[in-house]
């Protein structure tokens, strides 16, 4: 009881302080700046207190059932808090990081329009921070990781009168959003390979481990992969290395505490968390060793050429990170914690002294400097030299592939509707929806060969909606309901599998109705005041004249996305669990429309709200700011 209590506040006081600090008027910085500081400081002493005691204790793991908030027989959605060695670690070190960033940001964020934002957005993320380390299974951590990317979002686009931090913002967000596919397609093989909401304790059992592997070799292989990919994504390894340097637009403190020591070294965390399921996958550990070589080969140049020191710093700890993917894909992950114990720290202190540096380097190099007789690069054959300075100068080319091979093709395929109008959208939605509807409830009238084949179909009809709003650039109201209309057609396509109860359908769209209500509401009151600037060919900064009307449309968004204020983030996971373990398709359908459905809603918010105000009377920042 005492280490449910215990363990059980290192959530609650962030929990409490956040709810706190939103209710605190906005022209007082001392008070926010020291709930914050204080609850930080308690919380600080409290895990140090409770790691020691477990230490002498014989460091034993201590797995906590929270809360149950679902429960019909078949499928259960638990809150499970886990202790251990990694916990311990990563617990410690966002303490202390977060105790000296609180400390640092009172006086160095002091007078900013957005203090009180500032401190608001830190609380929440140290409360994701925590829910994520004391994650005890799968649901519990993607509750966390979800609330990483928006705080995420939020920090980097901190800054929202000027265009980069905005832009960046989104494009470090879609990059998450991309890896949280991963996670979702490992739960949903999870859900099938174990027929329970498997705790990671139970994983430390070798031998069901290693019994349900036996049988089941392709898909441990999946989720391990699957695993890699969502790792890969948040830590910023290949291919998705150029989002790192790009989160830098955010205030120093964040870029410290967010990308240079905690939240980029949850890829590194999810792989020791789930260490004892995949150690004996010779193949997922070959994956994961050589994907940390690649990065870190590749990261090293990069970091060496970069001219300024926040992209210096950004690339030098991707490569980092990398040799932390070795460690742990060798099995040392005594060494892996005591390397990102090192690197947290070190990053940190980098960017924070990071403007100091710079200014008294152009100093030291005026008075002082003297070109290196000899240097690495100098060893290598001229050809090979270029060659590698242009491609890391052009960091090799990252942006560019992504953009390429992921998202051009999507908004290529989404524009190949522009036919879906507001008024089309309802001519063609709605019978072919009805036509849906009228099989579901007389399947007797689908063929047999043909009935395996509905689903899939159904859900590849949700996905391409998505995608026509992942491209929409002229009508923000017909992106928004296109996202809604694509919870319909997964709600649909999942029902027609026989163990599928439509009860829980109604309990995944209630949030989205809902949300969704309150959302085109939102948009539809914003096209009224601000006809002339209402699409989403760029940024227009409607938040400095309806603050109220964009934080009531991100609310609505995250409700509609499924982030957890609404009963649709339990809908996703129930709704996940009943897709068969042979419907890889219907799977990946969902949760490709899942992740670039949060991505369209993201955007509309960024391009209707953010940005530098499109109104002359108001001061404009520059595009290079």
């Amino acid at each position: 009881m005492d280490n449910q209590i215990i363990i059980s506040s290192f959530v609650l006081l962030p929990l409490l302080a956040f709810a706190i600090s939103i209710l605190l008027p906005d022209n007082n910085e001392k008070s926010f700046s020291r709930l914050a500081f204080g609850t930080v400081s308690i919380l600080f002493l409290g895990i140090t207190t409770y790691i020691v005691f477990w230490i002498i204790g014989g460091m034993i793991p201590v797995n906590i059932r929270e809360l149950e908030i679902y429960n019909n027989g078949n499928y259960q959605f638990l809150l499970d808090f886990y202790f251990d060695n990694v916990t311990a670690v990563y617990l410690w070190v966002g303490a202390f990081v977060t105790f000296l960033i609180t400390r640092y940001s009172r006086f160095y964020m002091h007078m900013e329009q957005g203090y009180k934002r500032f401190f608001n957005t830190l609380l929440f993320f140290y409360l994701a921070y925590n829910l994520t380390v004391l994650a005890g299974n799968f649901e519990t951590l993607f509750l966390g990781w979800e609330m990483l990317g928006i705080s995420s979002f939020l920090l980097i686009a901190f800054y929202r009168d000027r265009y980069l931090p905005v832009r960046n913002a989104v494009k470090v967000f879609t990059i998450y959003r991309i890896g949280d596919i991963g996670i979702i397609l490992a739960m949903w093989a999870s859900h099938h390979l174990w027929h329970e909401n498997i705790t990671f304790i139970k994983l430390l059992d070798e031998e069901l481990v290693s019994e349900h592997l036996a049988t089941h070799g392709g898909i441990g292989l999946f989720i391990a992969v699957s695993l890699l990919i969502a790792a890969a994504a948040k830590s910023a390894q290949l291919p998705f290395s150029s989002w790192l340097p790009r989160a830098m637009e955010g205030p120093t403190p964040s870029s410290a505490i967010f990308y240079g020591s905690l939240s980029v070294h949850f890829g590194v965390f999810l792989l020791l968390r789930t260490y004892p399921f995949w150690e004996h996958q010779l193949t997922a550990r070959i994956l994961i060793g050589v994907l940390g070589l690649l990065t870190t080969l590749i990261a090293y140049p990069i970091a060496r050429v970069q001219s300024t020191i926040k992209t210096q710093i950004a690339y030098a700890s991707i490569a980092q990170i990398g040799i932390m993917f070795i460690e742990v894909a060798l099995g040392l992950e005594v060494l892996a914690l005591i390397h990102f114990t090192g690197n947290a720290f070190l990053r940190t202190y980098q960017l924070l002294v990071s403007p100091s540096v710079v200014a008294y380097m152009i100093r030291d190099q005026f008075y002082h400097f003297k070109p290196k007789k000899i240097t690495l690069e100098d060893t290598f054959p001229k050809r090979l030299e270029y060659s590698l300075y242009l491609l890391s100068i052009k960091e090799w080319n990252l942006d560019l592939i992504l953009n390429r091979w992921v998202f051009h093709p999507i908004k290529k395929l989404g524009r190949k509707l522009d036919f879906l109008t507001p008024r089309n959208l309802l001519l063609y939605f709605l019978p072919l929806y009805a036509i849906g509807l009228i099989l579901y409830f007389n399947q007797e009238w689908i063929a047999d060969w043909a009935r395996i084949y509905v689903p899939g179909f159904f859900g590849f009809l949700g996905m391409l909606m998505v995608f026509k709003a992942f491209s929409e650039r002229n009508y923000p109201r017909l992106a928004f309901m296109l996202v809604m209309a694509n919870h319909f057609w997964i709600g649909l396509a999942v029902s027609f599998n026989e163990s599928f109860d439509y009860s829980q359908t109604l309990i995944y769209l209630s949030g989205v109705v809902v949300a969704g209500a309150i959302g085109y509401w939102a948009l539809d009151t914003l096209r009224k005041k601000e006809a002339g600037f209402f699409d989403l060919n760029q940024y227009y900064g409607h938040v400095f004249e309806h603050p109220k009307l964009a934080l009531i449309f991100l609310l609505a968004a995250l409700g509609v996305m499924g982030f957890p204020i609404s009963p649709t983030f339990i809908g996703v996971d129930l709704i996940f669990s009943h897709i068969h373990e042979d419907q890889y398709l219907l799977a990946s359908f969902d949760a490709i429309s899942f992740i670039f459905g949060g991505i369209a809603l993201i955007r509309i918010y960024a391009r209707l709200f953010l940005g530098p105000h499109i109104k002359n009377y108001h001061t404009k920042a520059l595009k290079s700011s």
